[in-house]
């Protein structure tokens, strides 16, 4: 299996990574005339971040422009699916930037550094 973006294959799974921060719970906290401390009202968990960084590979300069393309297109509001190769989904992500270093030359390919950051909205 590859990581994919709502099914489609458009990362190189070699230094291929991806850091799930934790689920965030929200709350508010007030003063209460006559009490001791704060009420706290739990409003449950909210967003969490995913980070994903990795290399990209292309033959040509033309190449790696269309496949930065295709990634960039992923930052459209709009909620997706991320899977990663060992099976793992997580549903409503949203793409929230993706950074590319410059390309270098690596063997007979050309190469890209990147990371990409998604919020997960539903938990």
């Amino acid at each position: 299996m590859r990581t994919m973006i709502d099914g489609e294959v458009l990362f190189d799974e070699r230094d291929l990574g991806i850091e799930v921060e934790s689920v965030k719970r929200e709350c508010i906290e007030r003063d209460a005339a006559g009490t001791d401390g704060v009420l706290s009202i739990d409003l449950g968990s909210r967003s969490r971040k995913i980070k994903q960084r990795g290399t990209l590979r292309a033959a040509s300069r033309q190449q790696m422009e269309n496949r930065t393309e295709k990634i960039s297109a992923f930052i459209d509001g709009k909620t997706h699916t991320l899977v990663t190769a060992e099976g793992k989904s997580f549903c409503d992500v949203r793409m929230d930037s993706f950074e590319a270093g410059q390309i270098r030359e690596s063997g007979a390919d050309l190469a890209i550094d990147y990371e990409i950051i998604y919020t997960q909205l539903k938990v």
